[in-house]
């Protein structure tokens, strides 16, 4: 009954924005192709990019993109921390996928398609809030 219980406990619990983030590249595309669902991935210097910061503030911790992004999008997050410890194997695999994409500046956000395909890139935060990133977003997914 203890079980029970606390496995309806766990699974009425709200969702963190954390929750809804994968560091994992290959499960995620993998998700996307099982699901139908585009992939959406954000390349930040978490702990180091003042405009990773704040959109990470203004967009990806807002309820408003939680709610879409639960319903539309599979998250991956791939983090270039500078004072933060990053496993090896992270750090490694965030690399690679930074040169398999080009990624030059940070943030850098691309949308793929439930295939992996590129549909959109967005590199550096210009403001707009969660609002803009969800029209931008909408928009490139058509």
């Amino acid at each position: 009954m203890k079980t029970l219980l606390l496995s309806l406990l766990i699974a009425a619990a709200p969702l963190h924005a954390s929750d809804l983030w994968s560091t994992d590249y290959q499960a995620s595309i993998e998700q996307a192709a099982a699901s139908k669902k585009p992939v959406l991935l954000e390349f930040t210097g978490s702990d180091w990019c003042p405009p990773c910061m704040k959109q990470n503030q203004d967009v990806f911790e807002q309820p408003t993109f939680e709610d879409y992004a639960k319903d539309k999008l599979v998250l991956v997050k791939l983090d270039f921390p500078r004072r933060k410890e990053q496993p090896a194997e992270i750090k490694e695999r965030n690399q690679k996928l930074a040169a398999q994409y080009s990624v030059e500046g940070f943030p850098t956000i691309i949308l793929l398609n439930s295939e992996g395909k590129e549909l959109a890139r967005q590199v550096g935060y210009g403001g707009g809030g969660v609002t803009g990133f969800i029209d931008w977003a909408n928009k490139n997914l058509k």
